[in-house]
């Protein structure tokens, strides 16, 4: 049977303290797993305002009303508002563990991390990743076994970290998508990169956010057919992982969230978690590919990629 790895990114205090809960009951309802990776230190949510100057920066955020989905609040912390500190939801993040999840590192610093991960040092990137990981191990008792980029950024340093931690699996990229967001590559999926020990497990399918307010085949993506849309993309039966966020499905877009698991359990899908994935692959031989970066449709800047 194929899988659905559902992958949940958890950028900001709001999304750790409404939007996992939340998604954590959505879950248990369908009896379906799921990696939550958390972002560990302070939300400088506000700082992304620095992006305005990016190509296609502004189109996205018309696209999908950052506003609603992440409240004028969170969009001041770091300008206006003192920035909250993310690890200090400990209850919260405690729960989702308890509940029988899976638990791992998003990033130390959101913000800081999506924007100048590429163009820094290994010094400056040991230290953002070992705070993240040392207040990991404060909150649950143990070492975390996994990551997922955010933003899909990374720099050789932060590979070879993750593999001096012993993570056996992360999924810090993505798969080349076509402008309705199928898979340029059929055939991507798990793989290793040239220097690293870690296998990776990208992303295949679309986010919400880099297909809503988009024209595709003449037709714009809604709130109302968006589900609709991403269920066509996996008719065809193969191994998706799929990353979704505490801010938005786990809030405004959870009814999106939830008609896509009744979705994916009609056609037959399995929706785990990554380290049941991993249980899955880990005596596969898979293919071995050297760090690239592209641009994805619906998405401002590069990220790391498989071509």
């Amino acid at each position: 049977m194929s899988s659905i790895v559902l992958k949940i990114d958890v950028d900001t205090y709001r999304g750790t303290r409404e939007g996992v809960p939340n998604l954590v009951r959505l879950l248990k309802k369908h009896g379906a797993g799921a990696t939550f990776l958390f972002s560990l230190g302070k939300d400088h949510t506000g700082w992304a305002l620095r992006r305005a100057f990016r190509p296609g920066f502004f189109q996205k955020v018309s696209r999908t009303s950052v506003v609603k989905h992440y409240g004028i609040k969170t969009l001041m912390y770091g300008v206006f508002l003192p920035a909250p500190d993310i690890g200090s939801c400990t209850s919260e993040m405690r729960a989702v563990q308890a509940a029988g999840f899976e638990c791992g590192i998003h990033t130390w610093d959101h913000v800081v991390w999506q924007d100048n991960v590429r163009q820094r040092g290994e010094k400056w990137t040991r230290h953002q990743l070992q705070q993240a990981y040392q207040r990991f191990q404060q909150i649950f008792g143990a070492p975390p076994n996994t990551h997922g980029a955010a933003g899909w950024q990374m720099n050789k340093y932060a590979f070879q970290q993750l593999n001096e931690f012993g993570m056996r699996y992360a999924s810090d990229g993505r798969a080349m998508l076509n402008e309705d967001g199928s898979l340029t590559n059929p055939g991507a999926g798990p793989y290793r990169l040239q220097d690293g020990a870690c296998i990776q497990m990208p992303t295949t399918l679309p986010t919400l956010d880099e297909l809503l307010g988009r024209q595709i085949n003449g037709q714009e993506i809604t709130t109302g057919n968006i589900a609709a849309h991403i269920l066509t993309l996996t008719q065809t039966h193969r191994d998706h992982v799929f990353t979704l966020h505490a801010e938005l499905e786990g809030q405004k877009l959870a009814p999106i969230f939830e008609e896509l698991l009744i979705g994916w359990i009609g056609q037959g899908y399995d929706c785990i978690s990554m380290a049941d994935f991993y249980a899955s692959i880990k005596d596969q031989s898979l293919p071995v590919a050297p760090l690239t970066w592209a641009s994805l449709p619906g998405r401002s800047g590069e990220l790391v990629a498989l071509m």
